[in-house]
């Protein structure tokens, strides 16, 4: 029976060490085996990364101070010792001294973490600033100012699905891989605007020592300045619905060369993809076009074969309530969404031409193909309701 112990224990050993060595420090993002705060690339993180070991060490010294001298009292001065406990009302002394003494501990590490606090907090003076929207469940960036003023985009989880599913190994960018990262210029102060959509959020990047929640109906804001080129990840880090998981943040550091370049590229791409919603589509376009604008944006709650997960995300396959009735309903539900209920408005998030798209393949998609009215849907029609 020992042996077989001995063998079963050598075994799980041997595993772990396995899956250990196949797990990779993650680019831009946390470290195997790490189990202190990140350090990062920001004045911010590197304070934060201070305070903390600051207030460790104290913390520390407390500890072993106190039990220390509470273990040495318990067994050279105990009872069986002969020694007898005294007898005293009050000591003015020692009240003194276990009263100043923590106050001065408290206000020591007040002062600095008050004003790291105050410098998170400082969003003055910014060299760029971009609105960050959080949606169930992407990000969409949206540039104010600076060489990309205009630029904006959603940021969607670019992990495969069948990584997710298990059918292909997972990469060490495992769900903190994007479509379209954030991109910012290295050395400046860049304010990041903070709102929602639908639910609560938060915009984190441990690296930038930054978590600022996106509230719906608030702006809130913070800032980061990067010092090092190079690609950052972070997460949502506010539970916010089924796909909380799917939901990362990628930010790409350039040079203020590279970022020149690649704002003046963003703008040609928007130039050249600007859409004329009056513009009449055929069919087959606007079904290749949905099926792209479903796969970044639908799949994930109503699935790939449509249909859906039942009790939280209605099937799209069959449905005679929407899907397979007159197209106004089907429009007024893609932008306005259905309040109370997992379905998010996506009138800010879609274009006329890409919403006119997704409901046109849906309509022919799976089984749904012939079998109700309006079979496809121009952009004119979803602009009418708009």
């Amino acid at each position: 029976m020992k042996m077989v112990r001995r063998l079963l224990g050598m075994g799980a050993l041997l595993w772990v060490s396995a899956a250990t060595a196949q797990v990779q420090d993650i680019p831009g993002g946390p470290a195997v085996d790490q189990i202190n705060v990140t350090r990062g690339v920001t004045p911010i993180s590197h304070e934060i990364y201070s305070l903390h070991w600051m207030i460790m060490i104290i913390c520390t010294i407390i500890f072993i101070g106190v039990f220390g001298t509470m273990l040495y009292s318990i067994i050279n001065h105990r009872k069986s010792k002969g020694y007898k406990a005294a007898k005293f009302d009050e000591n003015l002394s020692i009240e003194l001294t276990w009263t100043v003494i923590p106050f001065l501990i408290i206000i020591g590490m007040a002062i600095p973490a008050s004003r790291t606090v105050v410098a998170m907090k400082d969003t003055s003076g910014a060299d760029l600033t971009v609105k960050v929207t959080g949606y169930q469940w992407k990000w969409g960036y949206e540039y104010i100012d600076g060489p990309a003023t205009g630029v904006h985009f959603l940021s969607t989880l670019s992990t495969p699905q069948a990584q997710i599913d298990g059918t292909e190994p997972k990469s060490n960018t495992y769900l903190l891989e994007v479509d379209n990262p954030l991109v910012v210029p290295v050395d400046k102060k860049v304010r990041i605007v903070l709102t929602a959509s639908d639910v609560i959020h938060a915009w984190m990047v441990p690296d930038f020592g930054v978590k600022q929640d996106a509230v719906p109906g608030y702006l809130r804001d913070t800032w980061f300045r990067a010092e090092k080129v190079g690609t950052y990840r972070g997460q949502c880090a506010e539970l916010c619905g089924k796909n909380h998981a799917y939901m990362p943040i990628v930010v790409e550091v350039k040079s203020a060369e590279d970022y020149a370049k690649w704002a003046d590229e963003q703008k040609s791409k928007m130039a050249a993809v600007t859409e004329d919603p009056n513009k009449k589509w055929t069919k087959e376009e606007l079904v290749a076009k949905g099926k792209e604008v479903f796969a970044a944006n639908c799949v994930a709650c109503h699935q790939a074969n449509g249909q859906g997960i039942p009790g939280t995300f209605p099937a799209l396959n069959g449905d005679k309530k929407y899907v397979l009735a007159p197209m106004k309903e089907q429009i007024l539900t893609e932008l306005n969404g259905h309040p109370g209920t997992a379905m998010a408005a996506f009138r800010d998030q879609l274009s006329d031409v890409q919403l006119a798209a997704v409901i046109t393949y849906t309509r022919n998609a799976w089984d749904n193909a012939g079998q109700g009215p309006d079979p496809v849907v121009q952009p004119s029609d979803v602009k009418a309701l708009r």
